[in-house]
């Protein structure tokens, strides 16, 4: 997909890449740092993110491919500007101490099945729930924001083998992990 970039994100980039080297990582990777790092303006990001090429590559595929693109909040969705997402935030019914973000994953997991990207930058709980469903993911971008939870659920993902993108601190939210969909969706062809 060619997408017309505006004057101002040219000037961005090259004002991050004065302040940060990223030309050592690969295509994907570095694909998704940049974008991260212009989202939040928050260089630490080069050293925070954990991912590998292979599972962005697998990400990367899935989304050429329509997989469908699933968000804990509306905010991530609106943030991902070339595909539609499904967010069940507002209809879903939680269970007995379950949060609505977490109950939106287990109804969505329902409607979508495996191979889904799935996508957290606001409820951790969203994160553990996706955890314990069998959601066989192309890809799950784990970066959900706050001080209860979010470290927890980042580093559960890790654990878990599941081909991901993460932080190590509570650092996350809806413009970082939208950024990093977008990435992947904006590169043509990783070279």
């Amino acid at each position: 997909m060619t997408r017309s970039v505006h004057p101002i994100e040219v000037e961005s980039y090259a004002i991050l890449r004065s302040r940060v080297d990223t030309s050592h990582l690969p295509p994907l990777t570095r694909a998704v740092v940049e974008r991260v790092i212009h989202a939040s303006a928050d260089t630490a990001y080069l050293s925070e993110l954990v991912t590998d090429e292979q599972s962005l590559r697998r990400g990367w595929e899935a989304l050429r491919a329509g997989a469908p693109v699933v968000v804990d909040a509306e905010m991530v969705g609106a943030g991902i500007t070339t595909r539609s997402t499904v967010c069940h935030i507002r209809t879903a019914v939680p269970l007995e101490g379950e949060t609505r973000s977490a109950a939106g994953f287990r109804q969505a997991f329902a409607e979508v099945g495996p191979g889904a990207v799935w996508v957290v930058g606001n409820a951790p709980t969203a994160l553990f729930a996706l955890l314990e469903l069998d959601v066989a993911p192309a890809l799950v971008v784990g970066l959900p924001v706050g001080f209860v939870g979010a470290v927890e659920s980042k580093a559960a993902l890790r654990e878990s083998g599941l081909p991901a993108v993460s932080n190590i601190s509570e650092k996350g939210g809806s413009a970082v992990a939208s950024a990093a969909v977008n990435a992947l969706l904006y590169t043509e062809e990783p070279s």
